[in-house]
């Protein structure tokens, strides 16, 4: 199997040309594929391949196999591929993913795509669509907002806001991100009952009412570099929970990323980089 190793802000994936290969088994493969030590090393698995409703498809495959809806950061270095590779010439496209299609601004650098701006689209508040339950597991009244929060969670309490950008997510505010215990907590939060099923978690520090630091533990991947869809919910979380206007420069594990929500049209955009690391072919056993 041909393949590309591509990453943006360190979120790593293995991407795979379906104009070209052919996979029966993209769950199997992305499992083999991610692991760090007898595969190739990744957070997943993501496919590019033809849609009958926009540009290209791309589906996301976790590195324990669960397909995900949307990535963020996926979808940029689908972008950075599909321009690199000359599977097209224009620099505005559209790509079908599991939340819907996504429209995307390519900014090119001597013949090289850069930097990528995502239509995020509308924030979902919806509890019974992100979804979120509460802690009896009965159901929120749908105009009822998860905002500030309190769950309990290895025997502590916290404050989370839940937003869904195509997939589900779950904001907690900390004073110090970069000393939080992401490994202890991170799994609790992607595995309580109030998650049918299963939740992404970013837990954010603020530091300023346009910037911001974020680390995130993604379900089915435990904590990656980065999160686009996940940066997304932070800076929606942060406007909903008044702690920063509506751009905000985001830091992450692997780089930065520019969240911009545009209250007239209720659209999150996203700008990034993308990066291709290497390409090359693989035995799938």
């Amino acid at each position: 199997m041909k393949f590309t190793k591509m990453h943006g802000c360190g979120n790593d994936y293995v991407y795979v040309n379906l104009f070209e290969e052919k996979l029966d088994d993209p769950a199997r493969v992305s499992i083999y594929v991610s692991d760090r030590h007898f595969g190739i090393g990744s957070d997943g698995l993501i496919t590019i391949g033809p849609s009958d409703k926009a540009d290209f498809r791309m589906r996301i495959y976790n590195a324990d196999g669960s397909e995900a809806e949307m990535c963020g950061n996926g979808i940029r270095c689908v972008a950075k591929y599909v321009y690199d590779h000359k599977l097209t010439d224009k620099t505005e496209i559209s790509v079908e993913t599991g939340a819907g299609i996504k429209y995307l601004t390519l900014y090119v650098e001597e013949g090289k795509v850069s930097q990528v701006r995502v239509d995020m689209g509308e924030p979902i508040l919806t509890p019974g669509d992100i979804p979120v339950v509460k802690a009896d597991g009965s159901a929120y009244d749908d105009d009822y907002r998860v905002i500030d929060e309190p769950i309990s969670v290895g025997e502590r309490e916290w404050h989370m806001t839940c937003v869904s950008m195509g997939n589900p997510h779950a904001v907690v505010f900390v004073d110090d991100v970069a000393g939080f215990e992401l490994e202890k907590y991170g799994p609790l939060f992607e595995n309580h009952k109030m998650f049918p099923k299963r939740t992404n978690t970013e837990f954010v520090e603020i530091l300023s009412r346009n910037e911001a630091k974020m680390r995130v533990w993604e379900r089915g991947s435990a904590e990656t570099w980065a999160c686009g869809t996940g940066t997304c919910a932070t800076v929606m979380a942060c406007i909903l929970n008044k702690k920063t206007d509506n751009k905000v420069l985001v830091h992450l594990r692997g780089g930065d990323l520019t969240i911009e929500y545009i209250p007239e049209t209720n659209h999150v955009f996203m700008t990034g980089p993308a990066t291709e690391v290497f390409s090359g072919e693989i035995d799938i056993r």
